[in-house]
């Protein structure tokens, strides 16, 4: 307890305003504070005073012209949390919601991810308040080239090497390179999630969503259990959350929601490979909202969010496994609530730390199965790291090399994870063990190398 409130007390002093972050840590050290208990090395050497701070926080502008030539400006980030292990590694998020506290919150999340994927990558996150949607290619394209145009001096294939998350897909990541590119005449391999044809991996897109998927599937198998037969809850509709239904849909679940910011729908009959394609027709290309699923397929229901209610009904039906892969905090306690009482007996998320703190303790209480982001998604940034090392190489994996690699790094976390929980008393707390195990890694690695 002592070692909770001295660095609760460190977060609140330095960073007041900082909700999210303040929210990731406090699962981290209420998970690792018997370890410190037990190596009293880690606590000499203030390793947790030196894992909350970063050990560099970039802001810059980035200012831009619209196809009217309207001129906005607008903030770029990069937060290089922890090397101890690799180089920094983490993806870059553009969203109107982005700002320190968030993007901190995603780079200590990142650290310990990182770690667990039993890959030499540290710890990073970045972005900007920019808003893709409703921009052309072209306002698109010079944002980019402009954010590139500070960030390119803070990265390399052997210091910062980001990735993309929400509102950076294949696109952005296009124009980002092509702005390194030319101003450091070079082609390395400084982004991952690059296209085939030019540096990137087979499985990368489908990664974070299938590394999902599988860590489910582990912990099922833990009591007996399987995807066959199972109604399965899916949030979102962006890259994360339509491979996470294609695999469990290949598995033999039936996924029966999706979602965006505008609502989600509800297809009872389960959305296949046929409707599955519509969605990626529609979200990928047509940039449309989930609403349109509804108009084509009659048997669907679209509700619309409604602010004023204290749940989201999307939570609501009667499933047996959910993978929330839309949002930071987009599931409650109430949700949990439902979840459990629909009969629901697995939760792995998707995105980076979709539940509350109160929806986590409902689950833990109620015995479901929860698998944390950072255990559950880590499939995104181990294949990245892939990416990396086929760069490295000049050699690229088959689709079968990289999928097996990937259940084999999954694997291997639920284990990990399922272990360290166990050896400290935690029982079958992957939310313990995830944290006690990438943590010790990194810690390590910091004693190792000194008070830098």
């Amino acid at each position: 307890m002592d070692t909770i409130k001295e660095i609760m007390a460190i977060v609140d002093q330095r960073d007041p305003n900082q909700p999210e972050f303040r929210q990731a840590v406090l699962e981290v050290v209420e998970s690792i504070a018997p370890v410190i208990e037990k190596h009293p090395e880690m606590r000499d050497a203030k390793i947790l005073e030196r894992l909350i701070e970063p050990e560099r926080l970039l802001q810059f502008r980035v200012p831009w012209v619209d196809d009217r030539g309207e001129v906005y400006v607008n903030r770029g980030f990069r937060i290089e949390m922890n090397s101890a292990i690799g180089p920094y590694k983490g993806g870059l998020r553009f969203h109107p919601s982005v700002n320190l506290s968030i993007l901190k919150f995603l780079a200590f999340e990142q650290v310990f991810k990182n770690s667990l994927t039993t890959l030499p990558i540290g710890g990073g996150k970045g972005g900007s308040d920019f808003d893709p949607k409703g921009k052309s290619d072209s306002e698109v394209m010079r944002f980019c080239q402009s954010f590139m145009g500070e960030l390119f001096r803070h990265i390399g294939p052997n210091t910062d090497v980001p990735a993309g998350d929400i509102g950076v897909g294949g696109r952005e990541i296009g124009y980002m390179f092509g702005m390194y590119k030319k101003i450091k005449n070079e082609f390395t391999g400084i982004l991952t999630g690059k296209a085939l044809g030019w540096g990137g991996s087979l499985i990368r897109p489908e990664a974070t969503g299938y590394g999902a998927t599988y860590f489910a599937q582990n912990m099922l198998a833990t009591k007996g259990e399987s995807f066959k037969g199972k109604a399965v809850a899916i949030s979102g509709s962006g890259n994360v959350a339509q491979y996470a239904c294609e695999k469990v849909t290949e598995l033999g679940g039936k996924v029966v929601t999706l979602s965006d910011s505008a609502g989600y729908i509800y297809d009872e009959e389960g959305i296949d490979a046929e409707k599955l394609a519509f969605i990626m027709q529609l979200k990928n290309v047509k940039r449309g909202r989930i609403s349109e699923y509804a108009e084509k397929y009659s048997n669907a229901i679209y509700t619309q969010v409604n602010k004023d209610l204290d749940h989201n009904p999307l939570w609501a039906h009667k499933v047996e496994a959910a993978l929330p892969c839309a949002t930071q905090n987009e599931l409650n306690g109430v949700d949990a609530q439902n979840l459990v009482k629909s009969g629901c007996m697995a939760v792995s998320e998707g995105a980076n730390m979709p539940s509350t703190p109160e929806a986590v303790k409902v689950f833990q209480e109620s015995g479901v199965l929860f698998g944390p982001g950072k255990a559950a998604n880590a499939g995104g940034v181990a294949v990245s790291a892939l990416e990396m090392s086929q760069n490295s190489m000049r050699y690229n994996w088959s689709r079968e090399e990289v999928d097996t690699k990937l259940q084999s790094i999954m694997k291997s976390i639920h284990d990990d994870s399922m272990a360290a929980a166990e050896e400290y008393g935690f029982g079958q707390d992957y939310v313990a063990g995830a944290n006690i195990h990438g943590f010790l890694k990194v810690a390590n690695a910091m004693l190792d190398q000194g008070i830098i």
